[in-house]
């Protein structure tokens, strides 16, 4: 049973979006007002700062660890280092734990889940997701995964190919008839397509098949961010995981060189390639890629990440807030919406480090942290 909400009233500057703010309102029973207190006499808690709609991480992973899938109490300390973050609402991005239970917990992050990871034997990381023998399978199992999910499917769309030996290197899991039949799978089932994607050669068939968003993105050829932009297709750079690319082609030098070399140089021009996106017009999200190697709760390490790449704070904050709530269709801060915000004592958008220092985070109207 949840504890009974005390109304807060919350003063500064509240965020509503790109160049919208107000300064102040009241929340009541879990709920937002921007246009009338709470009623006289009742015992409000006084707020005040730079606030914004709850932090989202669209590239996350409750429920998986280094090992593939975690026990239970490991994914609630995972989900509750999100929250404390300020990270307010999670777009899974393939867990092998059945996480739904999360949704009972009102004192954790809001969870849109996308099933299992979908890759092929020796193809991934062992025991992450689901590996199919025979690709023709691809699409009845993107059915069984959008139906499990919250209306979004996870597929591996490139890896390496060790089959290949010294000149093992990234090549593409599905054929792009059998790609472009799963994506329709899934958005005959209404769910939307997220899709790992570290190689250039991969990119063709996603943008073919009409995938949703693209993960990573480090191989997107500039001539082709045109097309991503136009079609409006997110990327989520995750920089972090990104970050930790020269170390992977350290391990694989003496098997797989050049893998190794294409690990490298992606690494090596990392900012670049975000700058590129960017300029681009490419709709940029932002995600962690927290799970498996990266700890919880850094969404202000990836934010300051994407600055160092050369985008401006005040558009990072939006790909954290606003923007990112939009594209998985939940709303901001609005008369009668879910209080799920964040205050800070300074304004991220002119410093990006501010997100490391939040006051007082707010889930569902009750006061979580601060």
């Amino acid at each position: 049973m949840s504890a009974p909400h005390v109304p807060l009233h919350v003063s500064g500057h509240v965020l509503l979006g790109d160049d919208r703010e107000v300064g102040e309102m009241w929340v009541r029973d879990g709920r937002v007002s921007l246009t009338r207190p709470a009623p006289q006499g009742s015992a409000t808690r006084e707020l005040e700062g730079w606030v914004l709609p709850g932090l989202v991480d669209v590239h996350c992973h409750v429920g998986l660890g280094a090992a593939g899938a975690v026990d239970p109490a490991e994914a609630e300390a995972q989900a509750v280092a999100d929250r404390d973050s300020g990270v307010l609402l999670i777009r899974d991005a393939g867990s092998p734990l059945d996480t739904r239970w999360v949704d009972e917990r009102e004192d954790l992050p809001r969870l849109v889940r996308a099933g299992r990871h979908l890759a092929r034997p020796r193809r991934y990381l062992r025991d992450y997701g689901l590996e199919l023998d025979d690709v023709a399978r691809l699409p009845e199992e993107v059915r069984a995964q959008a139906r499990a999910g919250d209306g979004w499917v996870k597929l591996v769309g490139d890896w390496i190919d060790r089959d290949l030996g010294a000149d093992g290197d990234l090549r593409p899991l599905w054929p792009h008839d059998v790609l472009a039949e799963a994506v329709a799978a899934a958005h005959a089932e209404a769910a939307r397509v997220t899709v790992h994607a570290f190689s250039h050669e991969v990119v063709g068939d996603l943008l073919a098949a009409g995938v949703d968003h693209i993960e990573h993105g480090t191989g997107i050829p500039r001539e082709l961010m045109g097309e991503v932009a136009e079609r409006g297709v997110p990327v989520t750079p995750t920089l972090l995981q990104v970050g930790q690319f020269e170390s992977i082609a350290q391990r694989a030098d003496a098997r797989y060189p050049v893998y190794a070399a294409r690990m490298r140089e992606m690494y090596a021009r990392r900012y670049e390639q975000v700058r590129d996106l960017y300029e681009a017009g490419v709709r940029l999200l932002v995600g962690t890629d927290a799970g498996g190697t990266i700890g919880h709760g850094r969404i202000a390490d990836e934010c300051a990440e994407l600055v160092a790449a050369g985008l401006p704070p005040s558009d990072v904050v939006a790909m954290a807030t606003w923007r990112a709530r939009e594209f998985l269709g939940f709303g901001t801060v609005v008369d009668g919406s879910s209080a799920d915000f964040v205050v800070y004592p300074a304004d991220p958008r002119k410093d990006v480090e501010v997100l490391r220092h939040p006051l007082a985070v707010v889930l569902r109207g009750q006061v979580v942290l601060g």
